[in-house]
């Protein structure tokens, strides 16, 4: 059973099946759907496909960025891996794979084939084959570092090519760091000692070759050419080609965008009243919203607990002190930008007077260049910006990632090795752990005015009770970890714990020996590698909600093998930290390391090595691997988690003791920073675990954002309204970070190109009637991106790209296709975040889009790659054994979930664990449960079905009769 898996591994190094298809320069034109197929006839000439695919051959990774695989397969590999269904829209711009044999729900599945086992293998086999044919070439093509190491990146270092480099000059600890002279001050750098047992405050030493990797204040990097950044500067001729001088900072205004295209339209506007509900958190209220079926609120908190965690552009609270517009000034009137009347004001409903604090810029004089091989490259983009939090996956929106913010993180008195919880008052004594909540911020502790009130953690800023849940929830989890710890230290005192201090490695450290400081940092470590867990296995698959995501998030974390034969698990890890990731062969260095480790997983890698020592470095980040390139997360990763549609404008408030009924509908804003403490603790973690884990979210699409985003009340500002748009703050951000418009963005990423505003809409509901109300919808779209974004005459003479040919191999110009003089669409003007909430065609579950998902592609796995303590110091000798039992078990001891849903046997999930495990009065709500973040009250059905249906016992759920 293993050996095709492990052979799918090595197969999807070396290509997927089939030549590219053919050439198409002219927009894909609807096809009407084709009568039902007869069975045996697709069967016999999808077997054929199949063999002519194998003997078509292997197709070779790119060697050029502009040759890249696309997502897209020849008619006969899509007929092979998907049927008839498959050849349909194989000529638009979407990835292939979505169409295959058992990616979708049950109609997906082949029916009245002689099996219709295999047709599902192949197809969810192919798929998983194209997502790591992409992430190859993501690998190859999408690292571009901004601290300095670019150029040896291009040109490589004393003969071994840049992307099998792996020690970095720019990631030396600078003199002023206190830490200097223990890594070794101005001699080689290598972390020892104190500095490499567990997760450091500011994120150095994670790898101890580059103590400054990741840590706080590195500089963001970038997923595409640097050249390619700041499009409205057109820092080459590409991008003045592609653009044609008609962008700027709010150009398209960013304010009328958000009001024509993002805005929630209401039934019912006085029973929303601008996303703040009715007065006493009537049930009365409402605010319609485009909801998703297969995901909960929990879910989009979970999403902000995240990033609280890796990025941030801000200084405690706020950005620099210049101020800037954010449109309301002007509209597109026949192609020409005028300014807005009052009545265009009233009518939008925008404001002309809101400002907002200008980005900090880290580095703005223009950057050197260096030539290779006959072609100049910019040494880092035009602009950078710091990472003032740690970018390791490391909790530090917990623990802290600098002097300030670490000040906010209280230790219990009483027992130093656990976070302070406390009682609310009144309450009746009851499990410390279960029943304590965070304190809240003291006069003594440091914090931005807006923040007075809160709850007292180390990322305090943008604070909800969505946050306030999962931060209460994880300080509850360290600490059943420490209670469980120390109640073992008590029975077994003398019993090996299994951590070692590096500076004294053979002695063995017994439970009864473990200090506070040791016990808290294991627990860190326990704690951050659940997140990082629920994130990869629970969270994204739920997201992502079909089985190829299924297989290969849990891919990613325990590898195709699974759990399955640990030699071959171990032979294949071996192979990738042995061979690979010591190779300086730039082949075996990236992309054989990352096929290899498909089977075995990323999690452990270089983990079970006979020969490990805890002093040495080699053994310590073994299993690391950074492709050449620093890791730090790129710009592009913090625009594709623009994610605010997600936030319902209104709170469906439950009462654990009848989950039935919505007992109040609560205003998101009035859970805002200092009234999410009355909130938490007027309603607790019982009955807000349930409100978030009932409701559903919002859909990542157009007209989907918070109304109550539009309209926020930010006293911080300085500015005449004190009010923000936060959905036209998203798309100024982007801006002002260089991120590449929306077409652009896909090329450089390695994904079709769109021709026209109508490329957007599903090409399905392109072929139905133009009567049809879902035609009719995205058409209305397609209408309103023309009215912002406008349209040109085209200059075919002009070439726009070099990330991308057409298939005929000519180059891309202006015209896109279209006859020269032609007037076109100004599609490569839209911006990012516009364009990938207007992908109405997405694969079956997925809660984002495909240009979206295309940036995880690459940066999920890296943050695993990268981090040592999710390879190869995932050891007792850090997280102490019991440690490395509690994350593998997902706590104290293994549990399997009852059936097989959507076909797998597997363990009870984390984050249910956890939630049952701290929130006890959770338990019988989480039994029926298999995904925490899947409604609580759905009925999960059959093989990824979308159904909004009542499991029993919730039938009277009103959420079902609406």
């Amino acid at each position: 059973m293993h050996i095709p898996l492990c052979v799918l591994a090595v197969v999807s190094a070396l290509s997927v099946f089939a030549t590219p298809p053919a050439a198409q320069t002219q927009p894909a034109a609807s096809q009407p759907s084709p009568a039902k197929p007869d069975p045996k006839k697709e069967e016999l000439d999808a077997f054929n496909a199949c063999a002519k695919a194998v003997l078509q051959g292997f197709r070779p990774i790119a060697k050029e960025r502009n040759l890249r695989f696309e997502g897209k397969v020849s008619d006969v590999n899509a007929l092979c891996r998907g049927g008839y269904a498959s050849q349909q829209f194989r000529l638009t711009p979407w990835v292939d794979w979505q169409t295959y044999w058992g990616t979708g729900d049950m109609e997906s599945l082949p029916t009245g084939f002689l099996t219709n086992k295999g047709p599902a293998f192949r197809g969810v086999t192919g798929a998983l084959l194209d997502l790591e044919f992409q992430r190859v070439e993501l690998i190859k093509f999408n690292l571009f570092d901004n601290t300095g190491s670019y150029q040896n990146y291009i040109q490589g270092r004393d003969g071994v090519g840049g992307p099998a480099l792996k020690v970095w000059p720019e990631m030396r600890l600078p003199s002023n760091d206190p830490n200097y002279a223990a890594v070794g001050g101005d001699g080689t750098q290598v972390c020892t000692g104190s500095l490499v047992r567990g997760r450091t405050l500011t994120g150095i030493c994670n790898d101890v070759r580059n103590p400054l990797m990741g840590s706080t204040g590195t500089p963001f990097a970038r997923n595409v050419e640097f050249e390619t950044s700041f499009p409205d500067e057109g820092h080459d001729e590409y991008s003045r080609n592609r653009h044609g001088g008609r962008l700027s900072l709010l150009q398209p205004d960013p304010q009328v965008i958000s009001r024509v295209l993002l805005t929630r339209q209401q039934s019912d506007a006085s029973k929303c009243n601008g996303g703040f509900g009715l007065p006493n958190n009537s049930a009365d209220a409402n605010c319609d919203y485009q909801k998703a079926p297969f995901f909960n609120v929990l879910a989009a908190y979970w999403i902000q607990f995240m990033t609280h965690d890796w990025f941030s552009h801000m200084e405690e609270g706020h950005n620099a002190p210049e101020y800037i517009s954010v449109g309301c000034k002007t509209k597109l009137v026949n192609n020409v930008e005028v300014p807005l009347t009052p009545e265009d004001i009233q009518q939008l409903g925008c404001r002309p007077d809101d400002k907002v604090d200008d980005t900090y810029v880290d580095q703005s004089t223009a950057p050197e260049t260096f030539t290779f091989n006959g072609k100049t490259y910019m040494a880092r983009a035009p602009r950078t910006f710091s990472n003032n939090n740690t970018a390791w996956w490391d909790a530090s929106q917990i623990y802290g990632y600098d002097d300030t913010s670490v000040k906010r993180v209280k230790h219990d008195p009483s027992d130093p090795a656990k976070l302070l919880e406390v009682p609310l008052p009144g309450a009746p004594l009851g499990d410390p752990v279960t029943s304590g909540y965070l304190p809240t911020l003291q006069p003594g502790d440091p914090f931005a005015p807006q923040w007075a009130g809160q709850e007292s953690v180390a990322f305090p800023d943008n604070f909800t009770v969505g946050l306030s849940f999962l931060h209460n929830l994880f300080t509850r989890e360290h600490n059943s970890f420490v209670t469980a710890f120390e109640k073992q230290a008590k029975l077994t005192p003398n019993k090996d714990c299994g951590l070692r201090d590096p500076a004294d490695p053979k002695r063995i450290i017994h439970y009864k020996d473990v200090t506070p400081d040791e016990l808290f940092a294991a627990a860190r470590l326990v704690v951050a590698a659940e997140i990082a867990k629920i994130h990869t296995i629970e969270w994204t698959p739920q997201l992502l909600y079909d089985e190829p995501l299924y297989k290969g998030m849990n891919g990613n974390w325990n590898g195709l093998l699974g759990t399955g034969d640990p030699d071959v698990s171990k032979a294949l890890s071996d192979i990738v930290t042995h061979d690979f990731g010591k190779s300086t062969d730039v082949a075996k260095a990236t992309q054989w390391y990352s096929v290899f480790a498909s089977g075995p997983g990323i999690f452990g890698l270089g983990s079970k090595a006979k020969d490990y020592d805890i002093t040495k470095a080699d053994s310590i980040e073994g299993g690391v691997n950074h492709f050449g390139s620093p890791f730090n997360f790129p710009e592009e990763f913090v625009s594709v988690y623009r994610l605010h549609p997600l936030i319902p404008d209104l709170l469906e408030f439950r009462d654990i003791k009848n989950p039935n009924q919505i007992a109040e509908k609560i205003a998101v804003i009035n859970t805002f920073e200092a009234k999410e403490t009355e909130a938490m603790h007027t309603g607790g973690m019982p009955d807000w675990g349930l409100t978030l884990g009932r409701q559903r979210l919002g859909i990542l699409t157009l007209h989907n954002h918070p109304q109550f985003m539009q309209n926020i009340t930010l006293p911080r500002l300085d500015s005449p309204t004190k009010q923000l748009d936060l959905a036209a703050l998203d798309i100024i951000r982007d801006r002002e970070h260089g991120v590449p418009r929306f077409n652009e963005f896909r090329r450089q990423y390695g994904l079709r190109q769109l021709t026209s505003y109508d490329d957007f809409m599903d090409p399905a509901v392109r072929a139905l009637p133009e009567s049809d109300p879902t035609r009719q919808q995205q058409q209305q779209a397609v209408d309103q991106l023309r009215q912002l974004y406008g349209t040109h005459i085209c200059d075919a003479s002009k070439i726009i790209t070099d990330a991308q040919v057409n298939d005929d191999g000519s180059p891309i110009n202006d015209c896109l296709g279209h006859p020269n003089g032609s007037t076109i669409d100004n599609v490569e003007d839209v911006d990012t975040v516009v364009g990938y909430l207007a992908e109405f065609r997405r694969p079956h579950g997925f809660a984002i889009s495909e240009t979206q998902f295309v940036v995880f592609i690459l940066n999920a796995s890296r943050r695993l790659f990268s981090d040592r303590f999710f390879t190869s110091s995932f050891r007792p000798e850090f997280y102490t054994q019991m440690g490395v039992d509690w994350v593998n078990n997902n706590g104290p001891v293994a549990e399997i979930e009852k059936g097989t849903p959507n076909g797998h046997k597997q363990p009870v999930s984390p984050l249910k664990r956890i939630l049952i495990r701290n929130i006890p009065e959770l338990k019988p709500e989480l039994g029926p449960v298999i995904n925490a973040f899947d409604p609580w009250a759905r009925d999960r059905g059959q093989y990824y079905t979308l159904a909004w249906k009542p499991r029993p016992g919730a039938e009277s759920d009103p959420a079902f009769k609406q």
